[in-house]
C-alpha cells in the first residue's frame, strides 16, 4: 500500500511539474486558476446524465435568490474584466494606438457573438419526422446568449478602458448599476392590453422583459412562453449592469498588475473589498432583489464580492503559500476556457442527436449505464463528472502540445 501510495505520488508529482513548470515565475497563478475553476464548473453543472436528477446547488435559483451555480457566468464576466485590465495595459506600454487596439477588440467580438448564434443553430432532433430546423433553429434563433452577452460585455468595456480615464471608468460603473436600479423601478411600461405596470421583478413582468418583447419575436427568446412578456435571460436591457460588473473585474485586474503594490497588500485590498460588496450588495437586495435573469444590480455587487474573495483566497494559497499542485487540471482547463466550453457544448449536443434505439445516446448512457449503477440523483452527477473527464483528456492533449485557442 506504501509503495503505491508513492508510486501515485512520484506520477502526479511529475504531472503537476509538466503543467505547471513552463510557467513564467512573475505569472499570477491564481487568476489562471480561477479561470480554469469557473469553465470547470460551467461545464459539470450544464452536462448532468437527466436534467429531472440535479442536486439544488447545481441548479440555478428558481427566481430570487443565489445558488454556487449562479455565480459562474458572474465570474466569467469579472474575469473578462481583469482580462480586460491586462490586455490594455499591455497594448499601451507596448506603444499599440487605441484604434487598433479596437479594431482587434471588435472582431474579437464579433466572432464571440457568433460562437453563440453557432451554438443556438448546432442541433437537429433525429429522432422526430415532422421537425423542422429552418422553423425551430433558424427562424427562432435565439438572439441573445452566453457568448452574445460575453462579445458585448467585453467590447464595451474595452472601449470604456481604451479611451476614459479610471475615475471615469468608476463613475460608469456606479452610473450602470445605480441607472439600471431606477430603470427598473420608475420607469413604466404597459403590456399589449393597455396595462401599464410600474417596479414589478416577476417572471415575465418586468422592464427588461418588456424590453426584450419589444425588440424581438417571441420565438427568437429563451422564455419564449413566459407571461405578459417573453424574455431572455441574456438580454439586452440586463446587458447594462453586467458591463458594471465587468469594470469591477478591470479594478481588480489594475491592482494586480500594479508592481507598487506587494502580494500580500493586494490580496488585503481583494478581501476587503470582496467583503465590502457583499455586505452592500445584500443589503441593496432588501430594495433590489438578487436576481440572475434579471442581472440586479445587487446580483452584480453580490457575485463581485464572491469573486474578489475567492481570488484572494486562491491569491493567498497559491502564489503567497505555493499550495499549487492541487490546480493543475485547472490551469489546463483555463488555458483553452473559450474552446473547452465551445468543444463541449459541441460534445453534448452531437450526444443529443446520435440514435440508439428508441432515445438518444445521452439518454441512453444515463438510462442504461449510470443511473442503474449510481441511482438517479448520483448517476446524473457521475455522468457530468464522467464527461468533463473525457473533456479533459482533450484539453490536456491540447495543453501539452502547446496548442491554445484564441477567439
Amino acid at each position: 500500500m506504501t509503495q503505491l501510495t508513492s508510486s501515485i505520488s512520484a506520477l502526479w508529482y511529475r504531472y503537476t511539474s509538466a503543467i505547471l513548470g513552463g510557467l513564467p515565475k512573475e505569472r499570477l497563478l491564481a487568476l489562471d486558476v480561477f479561470r480554469g475553476l469557473t469553465i470547470t464548473a460551467m461545464v459539470l453543472v450544464n452536462n448532468p446524465g437527466s436534467w429531472s436528477y440535479v442536486y439544488p446547488p447545481l441548479l440555478h435559483a428558481k427566481w430570487h435568490g443565489l445558488t454556487p451555480t449562479d455565480l459562474i457566468f458572474p465570474f466569467f464576466v469579472f474575469i473578462v474584466g481583469v482580462s480586460v485590465a491586462i490586455v490594455a495595459h499591455r497594448n499601451l506600454k507596448q506603444g499599440n494606438n487605441k484604434l487598433s487596439v479596437m479594431k482587434t477588440a471588435s472582431i474579437r467580438a464579433l466572432k464571440l457573438f457568433c460562437l453563440g448564434l453557432f451554438l443556438a443553430l448546432f442541433y437537429y432532433q433525429v429522432l422526430n419526422p415532422n421537425y423542422s430546423w429552418l422553423e425551430e433553429r433558424l427562424l427562432s434563433i435565439r438572439v441573445m446568449g452566453v457568448l452574445q452577452r460575453l462579445a458585448l460585455v467585453f467590447f464595451f468595456t474595452m472601449l470604456i478602458v481604451m479611451y476614459l480615464k479610471r475615475v471615469w471608468q468608476c463613475a460608469i460603473a456606479v452610473t450602470l448599476l445605480l441607472g439600471y436600479w431606477l430603470l427598473m423601478a420608475f420607469l413604466p411600461y404597459q403590456d399589449p392590453q393597455g396595462n401599464v405596470y410600474q417596479g414589478l421583478y416577476e417572471y415575465g413582468n418586468n422592464l427588461t422583459a418588456w424590453f426584450d418583447s419589444f425588440l424581438f419575436a417571441d420565438k427568437n427568446l429563451y422564455y419564449a412562453n413566459a407571461q405578459p412578456f417573453a424574455f431572455d435571460p441574456e438580454g439586452v436591457l440586463s446587458t447594462l449592469p453586467s458591463i458594471a460588473g465587468c469594470l469591477i473585474g478591470v479594478f481588480t485586474g489594475n491592482l494586480l498588475i500594479d508592481k507598487t503594490y506587494s502580494l500580500t497588500k493586494k490580496c488585503t485590498v481583494m478581501f476587503l473589498s470582496g467583503f465590502g460588496l457583499l455586505v452592500l450588495g445584500y443589503f441593496w437586495s432588501l430594495y433590489f432583489p438578487v436576481n440572475k435573469a434579471l442581472w440586479t444590480s445587487s446580483f452584480v455587487l453580490v457575485t463581485s464580492g464572491w469573486a474578489l474573495l475567492i481570488l484572494a483566497a486562491l491569491t493567498f494559497l497559491i502564489d503567497m503559500k505555493h499550495y499549487k499542485s492541487w490546480s493543475a487540471p485547472f490551469v489546463v482547463f483555463g488555458a483553452n476556457a473559450i474552446f473547452f466550453y465551445m468543444f463541449s457544448a459541441v460534445v453534448e449536443r452531437i450526444l443529443l442527436m446520435i440514435p440508439a434505439g428508441d432515445e438518444v445516446l445521452r439518454s441512453w448512457l444515463y438510462v442504461k449505464i449510470f443511473q442503474p449503477l449510481f441511482g438517479n440523483y448520483n448517476g446524473s452527477l457521475l455522468y457530468a463528472v464522467v464527461f468533463l473527464i473525457l473533456c479533459y483528456g482533450v484539453m490536456h492533449w491540447l495543453y501539452k502540445r502547446q496548442i491554445f485557442f484564441k477567439v
